[in-house]
């Protein structure tokens, strides 16, 4: 598949799977698709790098992700920066480091 048929089939799953992010004033964007080694990069900004449960959606989108996209054997999901961060300081480093989050499976 094409680098492009894997981008969309990427903005596709997090749009129709993961639609909490842009309801709840978050963004995501798909950074990077590395066709022959199957990877991408996503970031998430917006209300997403204050949030309290970004890490376990970070999480979440990294693991079920690949799982969904015929193509994807790894994805990266970084925090966005710039214009798409969030005026919120971010808690995810911290948060990262909780085992509460280890396990979450949010419901998408």
């Amino acid at each position: 598949m094409s680098a492009e048929g894997l981008e969309r089939q990427t903005r596709n799953y997090l749009s129709n799977n993961v639609p909490q992010i842009q309801q709840h004033g978050g963004n995501f964007e798909v950074r990077d698709i590395d066709e022959s080694e199957g990877t991408a990069t996503v970031a998430i900004g917006g209300a997403c790098s204050g949030c309290g449960i970004a890490p376990m959606t970070m999480k979440a989108i990294e693991r079920r992700l690949p799982e969904s996209v015929d193509g994807l054997e790894d994805v990266e999901v970084v925090r966005s920066g710039g214009p798409r961060a969030a005026v919120m300081p971010s808690k995810t480093d911290d948060m990262e480091e909780m085992d509460e989050y280890e396990d979450y499976s949010p419901p998408f």
